[in-house]
């Protein structure tokens, strides 16, 4: 399936260390999986980490769910040992944490370049520090790039920020670059996860910017996100019939026609029918 005609409502971490975290996921109704090698496992668990992850990962069993594998970064004594042991299984997508600028990328896809089994795997890049924000059109443009993932605790940490509207113009940064380019783009997490109305509000205002959805540490977390991301019912209804009443016009000669009141271009078609289109596919991960 292309990266952005599945949906990321929800992205959720999973240590890749935990194998009852591991196959609990199989069952979890969330839109993709981040198996995490790098800050969810501690250093003396990296090396047993990889190899029940590759294990995991070979067996199978998670439908639908997009998988990414967050791995170490390469400047650290883990990163090469995952990347092999991962690659071994033809990863769908290899996550790259702390990525700073294209040659972080490309250097990654030349590893995978240089390996049959991963021909098809793509890359994902952590826009997590103030180096990759600035660099973000050129990550975005690398080779085998397939989405971003916002580190919003990292990247507050080397802000010195203490609220995310600080962070706004690194958040807007990622997505032109990521909607220049055809990414997907997923918002970072929420770290209060038993605040169920502060991450309600936190999704709506990601969504609203045009994030694809969210990442999650906590599987409470999944069915909030994925009802924020997805096109709510009065959606649905309104883009089939801006859809149908413009159809009309064009057969009666027409270039808009009006919908409440409201004027209906090609441009709103076009969004009418990304709507439709985003609503079949979350229907179709579903019912898988």
């Amino acid at each position: 399936m292309d990266h952005r005609a599945r949906p990321y409502r929800s992205v959720l971490y999973i240590p890749g260390s935990k194998p009852r975290a591991l196959d609990k996921a199989r069952t979890l109704p969330t839109d993709a999986i981040i198996f995490d090698l790098e800050d969810a496992v501690s250093a003396d668990e990296k090396a047993a980490a990889r190899a029940l992850l590759a294990e995991t990962l070979d067996a199978g069993g998670y439908g639908a769910k997009a998988q990414l594998v967050r791995i170490n970064g390469f400047g650290t004594d883990w990163g090469a040992d995952d990347l092999d042991a991962i690659a071994a299984i033809g990863p769908e997508a290899i996550l790259l944490p702390k990525v700073g600028d294209a040659a972080d990328i490309e250097a990654l896809a030349m590893r995978l370049d240089a390996r049959p089994e991963t021909a098809d795997t793509t890359i994902w890049a952590m826009m997590e520090t103030p180096l990759g924000i600035l660099n973000a059109a050129r990550i975005a443009a690398a080779p085998r790039m397939a989405g971003f993932v916002m580190g919003t605790n990292d990247l507050a940490k080397d802000l010195i920020c203490r609220t995310r509207a600080a962070m706004s113009t690194s958040l807007q940064m990622c997505l032109l670059a990521a909607r220049a380019h055809g990414l997907v783009c997923v918002d970072g997490v929420y770290n209060a996860f038993r605040d169920e109305a502060g991450l309600a509000a936190e999704c709506a205002e990601g969504r609203d910017l045009g994030f694809d959805g969210k990442t999650l540490i906590h599987p409470a977390q999944i069915d909030i996100a994925n009802q924020a991301f997805a096109p709510s019912p009065d959606e649905i209804e309104l883009a089939r019939r801006q859809i149908a009443a413009y159809e009309e016009a064009l057969r009666e000669g027409q270039g808009v026609a009006v919908v409440d009141g409201r004027i209906v271009e090609n441009l709103h078609v076009d969004t009418a029918r990304a709507t439709l289109a985003k609503a079949e596919a979350i229907a179709s991960v579903e019912a898988a």
